[in-house]
């Protein structure tokens, strides 16, 4: 259970990094735009961008459903987490609240280049939150404050969001080569220059303790190229759990990745320094058709997004934003046992694919 739970708080704390950096939403003026704290909105108004409102029942949809999907999984225990100077409520909050602003940027994007919805679109949303609103109890729908018209027009939202990211990068397309995507098969020994504290913090070996790894790592090297059987020498030196990565360019420690792209197959490196220690590596396979294939595709997407990221940067640069300060403060988990929705997500996916703007 502690693993699962401090796995999902990496990733919870991955996921709002990210948010963060696509939308800028929050009172620090990082990206050069206007940013207004202001309580000089409606009543259940949260913040507003430009033209587009969030509401408190939108907000209160999305924490709910995420709330429930991680007590399902972890249990309620998971909200005890303390994070660096805040809660893992407040965590999560702030993840919503991001990404909830990508979606509203993103339709004032739509507007801009004059994408809307299909008629078979809209009819696959109103499908949507019929499915959805109908699945709700009494007490979930006064819970969070909301109404068939309030699920479609979130949905909605979401859709046109989507298809104006399709939009953006639709040209998108490169000729990626086989160098380009290539993906290698490497062992390796590892002799550490580190260690972790309580903590899990990092402390560095002493200058002395460095020398001795690195003479033991010499050590090991002529060994391996003595024709001692790497598999063994593995097991009696190494100190990293794994000692098999696949893995293509940009992927891995930069002098890690020079001299392992640099080896024939079979071949050993002379000892390697990275931050983690020292190194001595085994190519295994100097090409991967198939995973090669799959980088590619990995690739493509890398570019696409980086793409429609300079587009949405650029836009986002130009607006003014207010928060509902007061209001956002007072937001707190709903605590009901009759308040179990959770499939929010889901059913957008089931009508209207994947969507990137996905928390999960």
């Amino acid at each position: 259970m502690k693993k699962s739970i401090k796995n999902i708080v990496i990733t919870l704390i991955a996921v709002c990094i990210l948010a963060y950096a696509l939308t800028g939403c929050g009172a620090k003026n990082s990206d050069g735009v206007k940013v207004v704290l202001t309580t000089g909105l409606g009543k259940d108004e949260v913040f507003r961008i430009e033209t587009a409102s969030c509401t408190l029942p939108e907000i209160m949809v999305y924490l709910t459903n995420i709330q429930n999907q991680y007590e399902s999984a972890y249990g309620e225990e998971i909200w005890n987490i303390d994070l660096d100077n805040m809660t893992l409520e407040e965590n999560v909050k702030d993840i919503a609240l991001a990404q909830i602003a990508r979606i509203k940027t993103m339709n004032l994007m739509a507007l801009r280049y004059k994408v809307e919805l299909s008629d078979d679109e809209n009819a696959q949303v109103e499908s949507a939150a019929e499915t959805y609103y109908n699945s709700l109890n009494e007490t979930e729908i006064e819970a969070m404050g909301i109404d068939k018209k309030i699920i479609t027009d979130m949905y909605s939202e979401y859709a046109l969001a989507e298809k104006v990211y399709h939009y953006i990068i639709k040209d998108i397309n490169p000729e990626i080569s086989d160098d380009e995507a290539r993906t290698i098969t490497v062992q390796h020994i590892l002799l550490k220059t580190y260690a972790l504290d309580g903590t899990g913090k990092k402390i560095e070996y002493t200058q002395k303790a460095k020398e001795d790894a690195r003479d033991t790592a010499y050590d090991v090297w002529r060994k391996a190229i003595d024709g001692e059987d790497f598999d063994e020498l593995i097991r009696h030196y190494s100190e990293d759990d794994k000692s098999t990565y696949s893995f293509g360019k940009g992927e891995m420690d930069p002098e890690f990745e020079k001299a392992a792209f640099n080896l024939a197959t079979g071949e050993v490196s002379s000892v390697v320094e990275t931050e983690f220690g020292y190194h001595i590596i085994k190519c295994i396979s100097t090409f991967d058709k198939e995973e090669t294939d799959s980088n590619k595709v990995k690739i493509v997407e890398q570019r696409k997004e980086e793409v429609f990221g300079e587009e949405y940067d650029n836009f986002v640069n130009t607006l003014t934003r207010r928060l509902n300060e007061e209001l956002w403060d007072s937001i707190r988990f709903i605590h009901d046992e009759n308040v179990n929705t959770s499939d929010f997500f889901d059913v957008y996916k089931t009508y209207l694919g994947d969507g990137i703007w996905d928390l999960n």
